[in-house]
């Protein structure tokens, strides 16, 4: 069961989703996040899965943090600009059947509060320390394609990529069944484990903040992935305690003979 708990119904027109969930080089979550606290976004509502890790994070103070996803919205001040959606949290779904449901979940709630098109946010793994990170680009259709040549974007390594895992591909691809336009920005980074990468997602930023035609201070970017850090390391390091139980549990249970399920992260 996935639920969205809504604090306030903004009323949005045109709007654009920003989506930017952990994941490779958490430059999504890094990117979306610094675009909250620039822009001074306000939350709107919260979103719980059973498909998240089975755990609750346990803050200084002792109080119980349960996982989630986050919604934040801003009126557009400017013309040339739209009412923006961000979509930020502490993790994605466990398995590939919860990518589905929370997937459809979001797109649900978004089109629904007027949402048109969708920006995904995420990181392409190269393995390798380039001087030269680009952001690479995936649109819905040629349509979109046309619409945002023109910003600094490689369009051209679809056959390098391949595929695209997790939440930042299956909305675009859903939102995509639903007739709705989209593009998703992968920033170029090595893809070490539990490596944040803030050049990468400044480089997506440099790219966001033209299509969006809005103006932030990327001097602070440095300061507020080392405080973000910490906690996206701590749910991290909790998320694979976590999968190492759930592993060995569902082996214990497929040694009896019994039905052994497997999970992804």
């Amino acid at each position: 069961m996935t639920v969205i708990k809504v604090f306030s119904k903004p009323k949005l027109k045109n709007a654009i989703m920003i989506e930017g969930l952990p994941g490779v080089g958490n430059i999504g979550r890094v990117a979306a996040g610094y675009l909250v606290e620039e822009m001074k976004a306000k939350k709107f509502a919260d979103l719980y899965s059973k498909w998240f890790f089975p755990f609750v994070m346990l803050h200084k103070n002792y109080r119980i943090h349960l996982l989630k996803n986050e919604f934040y919205y801003v009126k557009a001040k400017k013309k040339g600009q739209r009412d923006l959606v961000l979509l930020v949290g502490d993790c994605q779904s466990l398995s590939p059947q919860g990518h589905y449901e929370v997937a459809e979940k979001i797109l649900d709630f978004v089109e629904k509060i007027g949402v048109k098109e969708i920006i995904t946010i995420g990181g392409l793994a190269t393995g390798e320390m380039e001087s030269k990170k680009k952001v690479i680009g995936a649109v819905t259709d040629d349509n979109i394609l046309k619409k945002y040549k023109k910003y600094k974007i490689d369009f051209e390594a679809g056959e390098k990529v391949g595929y695209i895992v997790g939440a930042v591909g299956l909305l675009l691809g859903l939102w995509k069944q639903r007739d709705k336009d989209g593009i998703c920005l992968l920033g170029q980074t090595t893809g070490f484990p539990i490596v944040t990468d803030p050049k990468a997602a400044e480089n997506v930023l440099d790219i966001l903040t033209k299509i969006l035609s809005i103006k932030i201070d990327m001097k602070k970017l440095d300061k507020k992935v080392k405080e973000m850090e910490y906690f996206i390391k701590k749910v991290e390091t909790l998320q694979k305690r976590a999968l190492m139980e759930i592993t060995k549990g569902t082996e214990e249970k497929g040694e009896k003979g019994e039905e052994q399920t497997r999970y992804i992260g």
